[in-house]
């Protein structure tokens, strides 16, 4: 028996595919999808896979959609693109099994589906592995602003079906790379350039790319509050959207630092388990990430409060409202160096790599510790202007416990190499340590 539409899903699907009945309008559509200034991604994958789904996660507004569409221009126009934001197609194909069908009795030359903000679908999971397991022969790109939605409960069901991408806001990488810096003295004027507008707003592409600052503010402000009210309230149900405000706020104050859940659930006036359930949900709508100590068991370490950092400076900034841009007068520069520090750390890591921060309990601290393929690295923030390489307590400690591969002080401007028991010690300034 054939699928059976309404002339109201169908014209709805027309809508938003309307190089299906009129395809010299393909390249125009596709043009409107994208920028007029492309910056690559690095996580642009080379090509597309046939019977595969890559699932391409990350914050809203990180570029999903445009890296979506920017892989398959060569597609056109050949789409098939839904939504299931759109309440009348969520509810019509309401499986993979509609989908499927619609495709192969009403669109068999389709090249390739684009299934958008797919966590608005009740299980997306089970959605996607439906897709993949009916073998239709093409691509198929799924977006989506939360992991939970996208993996969840199927994680295992998706092994060997899908690809995941996590796509954030722009890096110092990618930005520095749009300049085509032209020798080195220009590389570290640009990057000391996008750095700076990076610690007070952030990089989410329409942020940064806008073309002054009381602009920037404004969309900061509206995705705030699209983050806190739109995926707090309609995505995740959340009832006390007054307290996942506080809560933000509280964590934006206490970038950097041992986070105490009792502490905040008192403040907040509900319980450590609501504080928890919280912050999950803000980690998987990729607005923070906790970050746990590193426990080698080789020293007296502290191995239980976690630290949050934010996914982006701007967010926590606008929380804050703090948009000072005299860095070196504002008394929160050291977090704030030191959640950018994360945010590039975290950008730039594949997705099976793991980022810790030391303590030990004899005061001993190490910002960050990488943990990737076997090998350990460590990364240290200085906020303050070096004149010399100097090497603290800490790290020294860390260093003859557990030997990285390298150990690197990020600061502003000095850089300097040096060798210490075997261990490769780099002094870089922001620049350097984009390369």
């Amino acid at each position: 028996m054939g699928l059976m539409l309404s002339r109201d899903v169908e014209n709805r699907i027309l809508q938003y595919n309307p190089w299906l009945t009129q395809p010299d309008l393909a390249d125009t559509a596709i043009r409107r999808y994208l920028p007029e200034t492309y910056i690559p991604r690095e996580a642009e994958p080379a090509t597309l896979r046939n019977n595969r789904a890559l699932l391409i996660v990350g914050p809203r507004q990180s570029g999903k959609s445009t890296l979506a569409w920017r892989l398959l221009q060569s597609c056109a126009p050949n789409i098939l693109y839904v939504n299931p934001e759109d309440p009348l197609l969520r509810s019509a194909l309401g499986g993979a099994i509609e989908l499927v069908s619609l495709i192969r009795e009403r669109y068999p030359f389709i090249q390739a589906l684009f299934l958008d903000e797919a966590q608005h679908l009740t299980d997306a999971g089970i959605f996607v592995k439906g897709l993949v397991d009916s073998k239709l022969g093409i691509p198929i790109l799924v977006t989506g602003s939360s992991s939970f939605h996208l993996m969840g409960k199927t994680r295992e069901s998706l092994a060997g079906r899908a690809d995941r991408l996590r796509l954030l806001p722009f890096s110092l990488r990618e930005l520095l790379g749009r300049e085509s810096a032209p020798n080195p003295i220009a590389v570290a004027d640009f990057s000391e350039r996008i750095f700076s507008r990076q610690m007070i707003y952030g990089s989410y592409p329409a942020v940064y790319l806008a073309p002054s600052d009381p602009e920037r503010e404004r969309l900061l402000s509206d995705l705030t509050e699209g983050l806190i009210l739109r995926d707090a309230s309609d995505l995740f149900r959340i009832k006390r959207v007054d307290v996942f405000r506080k809560l933000l706020t509280l964590l934006a104050g206490q970038t950097g630092s041992l986070v105490n859940f009792s502490e905040l659930a008192s403040i907040c006036h509900v319980d450590a388990a609501t504080i928890r359930a919280y912050v999950e949900i803000l980690e998987e709508s990729h607005i923070v990430k906790t970050v746990r100590p590193f426990a080698g068991g080789k020293r007296r370490e502290h191995t239980t409060a976690p630290k949050i950092y934010f996914i982006d400076n701007g967010i926590r900034n606008q929380l804050l409202d703090a948009f000072s841009q005299d860095i070196s007068l504002r008394t929160d520069k050291g977090a704030l160096m030191e959640n950018w520090a994360f945010t590039e750390l975290y950008k730039r890591l594949p997705l099976t790599a793991a980022i810790h921060f030391w303590r030990s309990k004899a005061g001993g601290e190490v910002d960050f510790v990488v943990e990737q393929a076997g090998k350990i690295t460590a990364l240290e923030v200085k906020a303050a202007a070096l004149d010399r390489p100097r090497i603290s307590r800490g790290a020294l400690s860390f260093i003859a416990a557990y030997y990285p591969e390298q150990f690197v002080v990020l600061n502003r401007s000095l850089e300097a190499h040096l060798t210490n028991d075997s261990c490769q010690i780099d002094f870089l300034s922001v620049g350097e340590w984009a390369k």
